[in-house]
């Protein structure tokens, strides 16, 4: 029975060029998979629509649904000539919607606030809505607009995902050209910090250290494995594109982005950003199909160009408050050195990452041909000149999020981010950015827009010429989509996604990288590793009030900073400082304010104020008389200096948590693990601390494994630590290694490259060869 079904399966998906048929095909439910000997795996809803052709025995998508094998359906053919054949038969609406990438997509959809999504008219409701259905707003935008780029958020789980991802494909494959979908991520491999590590079992997904950890490993080896592992992953869960990595120079240390960065050398992030992207893109075996792509791919989207770390006093270019990256130290031609070193000069196959993104931006005065100071997605010169013609970048360049969206607010983080072009209509932003060099707009679901921006190419420059334009960006859309085998094969085997993601193999390896990437800053009279038969004391930690950049509230709390059961496995625990024999206290770095606020402006102010990198209350009495950059038009002024004015620490109580600790253990050593995001001001508790361990994000485990000597430091420092804020107001934005480090109690500075094992102070080549 079962093969007279199969047998009747196949004879109705197949349209015959010739008797012959040499390929096999298997249901698997809502898809069947179809074997090519010696050629690609096939995979195709029946429910699509699609028919598969045969010729010369072997099997082919009929994508457009016309009876014969186009170019584009031709697995057999090259990336390049199947894209540019695809290109020419789109209609210039196809176009438009492959030029879209999706608003952040959480699976399922949330019932409310921001990216939220309805089913059927209603939101999602556990019990009732099955997760792994498409929403009406991805429907819309797949189907109306041409969507074909799907940025993912949150995921309910590994087999949701998966079962999501083929309801999409399948979807996809039934409308006009059956393009699949490139579904993306932004990076999803951080650490729960109490979560257990068990070498037997697995998890949702990997755990790594974030980008500055790694790059405190210096291994770039490491960060290469990283990319091999987190794209099994992805592509496990159906994801072809990462957004990363982020290769921006942290030349600012008080830049809100800084720990996404492989921290401020310019050699070490370049080497980082190879090893990331080789990994990521590198199909190998079996999988590779041509020039190292293959079905193991996923495309690494770098960012971001030109470099987005020296904004100016630290502000981050989210916000209308922080648009400006200054280069008062003349030190551009540095920041491109992680994409022109790294990301555009891979070791493997693959040549250069395939797509970039620009940071929203205006690099200040870099404009040497036209003299605009634009975000950089809307930069002639830096996208077509700089990028395109003088570095030969021939990937995909997409715009960061909202940047054609109107600007209505100095301090919100998801605003609209046009820059610079605020006169312009948002169809006129468009236009804009596809004659600097542009290919795609992220954070747009509508194509609305840049069909309008069609019609006004047409207008300026012909049909014909503006059609080539648009075909000119498809290719290289359509390439990085082809690359990744989902043309042949887009659905997952929600099984095998189960037994991937989060494998223990792979939760080995991202917790090995954790003890590799924790910096050991002191320890004196060798107080580290700690003996099994230790009794420890533990503070209980105050979180003060916080609301995140969604405006999400988190109140304040009072308790255990770390898994005290978990900690317990190690050490004698106690409440009470007098029957310990040392006490270890867990702390975050100074949380820092976006460097503006409404009530400095209700006060008579002009909003700017200092972001502090230490706990105390901080007075900028050496910040600029007048700032480099300025000008918005929500703003009547363009110096946006704060000179004078002060900045208060929400978790000052970290650092009242040091000295009080140090008060209660008298005599008795005081071990200090700090948590960081940026570069801090030591000199506020190191001379409390006996011990300094520091982090940029790890499991709790890792850091009780260190303590206790069963891991041994081998980090170092990929920033600089200032000695205070007057060094940090004295930089320049834009240059690294220009800060007066730390010098500690045991006359040890914290500068780049420093750290500590159990023998003393790590001396090796690691520094030597990334320090410039």
């Amino acid at each position: 029975m079962h093969k007279i079904l199969l047998f009747a399966l196949i004879i109705g998906s197949v349209t015959s060029a010739n008797a012959q048929q040499l390929w096999r095909e298997t249901p698997q439910g809502a898809y069947n998979l179809i074997s090519n000997p010696g050629g690609q795996t096939l995979g195709y809803a029946p429910a699509s629509g699609i028919k598969i052709l045969t010729i010369n025995g072997l099997a082919f998508k009929d994508l457009n649904k016309n009876g014969r094998l186009d170019k584009y359906e031709d697995w057999r053919l090259d990336y390049e000539t199947r894209a540019q054949d695809l290109a020419k038969q789109l209609t210039v609406e196809e176009i438009a919607g492959l030029m879209l990438y999706s608003a952040h997509q959480s699976i399922p959809a949330r019932s409310t606030g921001y990216f939220a999504g309805t089913y059927k008219g209603k939101p999602y409701t556990q019990g009732e809505t099955d997760p792994s259905d498409l929403s009406d707003q991805q429907m819309k935008f797949l189907k109306e607009d041409n969507l074909r780029h799907v940025l993912i958020t949150t995921v309910l789980s590994p087999e949701i995902a998966a079962q999501w991802n083929n309801k999409l494909q399948a979807y996809c494959e039934g409308l006009g050209k059956g393009i699949p979908a490139n579904n993306s991520s932004d990076p999803r491999h951080g650490t729960r910090a109490r979560a257990e590590y068990d070498a037997a079992s697995g998890g949702e997904i990997s755990m790594w250290p974030g980008s500055l950890g790694m790059a405190a490993t210096f291994d770039p080896a490491l960060v290469r494995r990283f990319g091999e592992i987190a794209a099994v992953e992805y592509r496990a869960l159906g994801i072809t594109t990462a957004l990363s990595p982020q290769v921006d120079i942290a030349s600012e240390p008080r830049w809100s982005r800084f720990n996404g960065t492989f921290g401020e050398s310019p050699s070490l992030s370049a080497a980082m950003g190879q090893a990331y992207c080789d990994g990521f893109q590198t199909s190998a075996g079996g999988q590779e199909v041509s020039k190292g792509w293959g079905i193991g791919s996923v495309n690494a989207m770098v960012k971001h160009w030109p470099g987005g770390g020296s904004g100016e006093a630290g502000r981050d270019a989210h916000y209308a408050c922080g648009k400006f990256a200054v280069y008062p130290g003349k030190n551009f031609n540095a920041h491109l050195i992680p994409f022109i070193k790294g990301a555009f000069k891979l070791k493997g196959k693959t040549g250069a990452a395939s797509a970039v993104m620009p940071y929203y931006t205006i690099s200040w005065n870099q404009d040497t041909k036209n003299g605009e100071n634009v975000g950089n997605s809307y930069n002639k010169y830096l996208i077509t000149d700089l990028l395109r013609t003088r570095y030969k970048y021939q990937g995909v360049v997409c715009t960061d999020w909202g940047i054609t969206r109107d600007q209505k607010h100095l301090d919100l983080f998801v605003d609209g981010h046009s820059w610079g072009v605020d006169k312009l209509t948002v169809a006129e932003r468009h236009y804009k950015i596809l004659k600097a060099g542009v290919d795609q707009f992220g954070g747009n679901n509508e194509a609305g827009p840049i069909l309008e921006a069609y019609q006004i190419g047409v207008k300026e420059m012909g049909e014909a010429a503006m059609r080539a334009r648009m075909e000119q960006s498809a290719v290289r859309l359509l390439r990085n989509i082809f690359r990744v085998g989902v043309f042949e094969n887009p659905y997952l085997d929600t099984q095998r996604t189960k037994a991937t993601v989060g494998k223990p193999e792979f939760m080995k390896a991202g917790y090995e990288a954790q003890l590799k990437s924790v910096v050991l800053l002191k320890n004196q009279q060798n107080t580290l590793p700690l003996s099994a038969t230790k009794t420890v004391y533990v503070p209980k930690r105050y979180t003060p009030a916080s609301r995140n950049f969604l405006g999400v509230e988190t109140p304040a709390s009072t308790d255990y900073p770390v898994n005290i059961e978990q900690l317990k496995k190690y050490f004698k625990v106690t409440d009470n400082p007098e029957e310990a024999d040392c006490a270890l206290v867990f702390i975050q770095n100074p949380a820092a304010s976006i460097g503006y606020d409404k009530e400095d402006v209700k006060n008579g102010g002009n909003g700017y104020l200092p972001i502090s990198l230490q706990y105390q209350d901080y007075v900028a009495t050496e910040a600029r008389e007048t700032s480099i950059a300025g000008g918005d038009p929500m703003e009547n002024f363009t110096n946006r200096s704060y000179k004078n004015k002060s900045a208060k620490t929400p978790n000052i109580t970290d650092m009242q948590l040091v000295t009080d600790t140090k008060a209660r253990m008298k005599n008795k050593p005081v071990i200090v693990s700090v948590n960081t995001t940026n570069p801090m001001v030591f000199s506020e508790i190191e001379k409390q601390a006996t011990a300094i361990l520091l982090n940029f994000g790890v499991q709790d485990q890792a850091i009780f494994d260190l303590l206790s000597g069963k891991a041994e430091p081998s980090a170092l420092l990929p920033m600089q630590m200032p000695a205070d804020m007057n060094t940090v107001e004295k930089q320049a934005e834009d240059v690294s290694f220009d800060m007066i480090p730390y010098l500690d109690a045991e006359g040890n500075r914290y500068d780049f490259g420093f750290g500590m094992n159990w023998k003393g102070v790590i001396k090796d080549a690691r520094v030597k060869r990334y320090r410039k």
